[in-house]
Formats: C-alpha cells, structure tokens, sequence
C-alpha cells in the first residue's frame, strides 16, 4: 500500500503538468465588415464565418505564389487591387503560358454575389475558389500538391490552426480562407456614393449623365441599377446583344445548364469602378467604354437569345456625341480610390 500511495503521489505533478500544458481552446476573433451607411448585410456563410484570422490567413494565400505549380502566379497575379482587382488584359494567361478565353472578372464587393464567373457555374465563393488552382491553363497545381506544400511550410500549420482549428490543411479551408479575404473587399465610396450621401456634389455634366443612365435615354438602369443594393448589376444573367445568330464563339450560361435558350447569356457585371477594369465583356472584345457605350448605342445584334431588356436592337439609341460624353462623365463617379488603394487589402 506504501508503494501504491508512492507512485500516486509522484504521478500528481506529471498529470497537473498535462492539464497545464494542454492548448487553448480554438478562439477566432470575430471579424467585422466595414460596410458603407447606404449598403444592407450581405449574408454571410453559416460554415464559413468571417473571423480576424480566417481573413489574414486569406488575405496570405491571395498574394502567395506557392498556390501555383512553379511558384509564379498568385491569385493576385490577373486580379491586381490598382485594376478592381481585375487585369488589363482581354485574357488570362496561366503559368504555362496558355491562354483562357474569357476575361478576368472584377473581386469587388463579392460578399452580394449569389452565383459566380460569367456563365454562373458557381454558386459560391468557397465552390468557385476550388478551380483556378487545379486548372491547367491557370496555376496548374493539383490539390493534393498544394495542401501537402502548405502542410510541410513552416508557418502555414499554425496559421490554419488559428483560423479553423484544424491540424492538417485540406483545399476546403484553403478556400474558405481565400474567401473570407474576398468578402472583405467592399467598394462604396466613390464621388457617386458620396453625392448619395449628401457628401459631395455632381458636375452639370455627370448630371446630364446620370440623367441618361437612369431612364430611357441611354437605358442602362434596367441591367445596372443602383437602386439594388448599390451594386450597380441585378446579379442576373443575359444576352446583351454581342454576337448575331450563329455567331457565338462562347455559350455562356446556355453550355453549362445544356439549354439553347441560354445559348451566349453571361453575368450582368457592377459598373463600380468601371473606369478601372478595361477591357470589357465577357471576352475582353471592347478596350475602351467608348466602344461599349458604341455598342450599347446601336442597339445591339439580333440572335434568338438575345434579353427582352435589349429593346433598342435595328434602332439603336441614337445618343449625341456630347451624351456619350456625359455618359462616361457619370460612369467615371463609379471610381473609388480609396478602394484601389486600401492597405488592408493589399499583399501583407
């Protein structure tokens, strides 16, 4: 009995020294959007809340190159913060050297979006952030590789622990992180959010524009409006009257839902930062507004497809010079610098 209560009283100390030693409960720090007076609550993920740390972690893999097969390309790379986190180029070009057939999309107020890229095959940001990793003309890096180069990196481990609570990486919190990151890059403060808080004021010029933008005259309010949630888009999906019957080289929506009454319909994008995302469409086709305003003037071409809002397709418009100027002069107060220029969004 002397022995037993021996080996008892010496296990005490190493049993308190266990409990001692065992890891704080996983305790993320709630991470608050910093959303502008006249935008509503997006609705975020049950699954995948926005935490301090989830978001740095995000906001990580965004810049980080090691996300792609020879370590050049990061997320960043064709959505760069200057542009609306968008690119230049008609295209994206992937680390091969391969080239996509459709333009890189604006990241800018994503939280709102219920569907993703422009023939809305996604139906979340976690979904859609599962592609551009794996795909061949893009970063070329299977899952697999990637999770194991992030599970061996000598801070990556700590930094999803601290985020998600887990012990081993797997795509699916990687793309919750990257996520977490792109709901936080909200736009809403550019001179036109300013005139509708009673901020700033308007020139004559942008006035006549916006004049036109909102009614029939131009009649870009019904696929763009403000009214919905200041975003400029209906977040719906159309034939905006790009190519003629038999003409299209993409399918869009319509070869994704296997539908011919579909066929060339694409996502109607936000006009924020408009001035910042050039070129334009779904296929980069106009590099300047002038050119879309161009084609929005003549009304379109004609195909089976094409949305009932094109009203104006063999008629056209008709806009003087001086309203095509007054148009751009409007779409131009869709800029927010601060945006472009946001330090908490930029590489860390």
């Amino acid at each position: 009995m002397k022995n037993r209560g021996l080996h008892v009283v010496w296990l005490l100390p190493v049993l308190l020294g266990l409990f001692s030693c065992a890891e704080e409960p996983y305790n993320p720090t709630p991470y608050s959007l910093n959303l502008p007076p006249h935008f509503s609550e997006p609705k975020i993920p049950f699954d995948n809340p926005l935490t301090v740390e989830g978001v740095a972690l995000g906001r990580k893999l965004f810049y980080d190159p090691i996300l792609s097969g020879d370590f050049t390309q990061s997320c960043s790379s064709c959505h760069k913060q200057s542009l609306s986190f968008a690119e230049a180029t008609a295209v994206s070009t992937g680390i091969t050297g391969a080239q996509g057939n459709r333009n890189a999309m604006p990241l800018i107020n994503l939280a709102y979006h219920n569907r993703l890229f422009w023939d809305g095959r996604s139906f979340s940001l976690e979904e859609q952030l599962l592609e551009p990793v794996p795909n061949p003309i893009e970063m070329n890096l299977p899952w697999l590789a990637a999770t194991d180069r992030l599970n061996q990196h000598p801070d990556y481990p700590s930094l999803f622990k601290q985020a998600f609570g887990i012990e081993y990486i797997d795509s699916t919190h990687i793309t919750k992180a990257l996520a977490q990151f792109l709901r936080t890059l909200i736009s809403g403060n550019s001179r036109f959010d300013q005139y509708i808080l009673g901020q700033a004021a308007l020139t004559p010029q942008e006035l006549q524009g916006m004049n036109l933008y909102v009614t029939e005259a131009a009649d870009c309010f019904h696929c763009h409006p403000f009214e919905e949630r200041f975003q400029f888009t209906t977040f719906s999906f159309m034939n905006n009257g790009l190519d003629k019957e038999g003409e299209f080289q993409d399918s869009g929506l319509g070869g994704i839902v296997a539908n011919p009454n579909l066929i060339g319909v694409f996502k109607v994008p936000t006009l924020r930062n408009i001035a910042q995302t050039a070129p334009y469409m779904h296929d980069g086709r106009f590099a300047t507004l002038n050119e879309v305003i161009d084609h929005y003037d003549m009304g379109g071409h004609p195909s089976s497809t094409i949305d009932p809002l094109m009203k104006h397709v063999g008629t056209g418009l008709n806009l003087s010079t001086q309203e095509k100027e007054a148009l751009i002069a409007f779409l131009l107060t869709l800029t927010d610098t601060d945006f472009l220029s946001n330090p908490a969004f930029s590489a860390p």
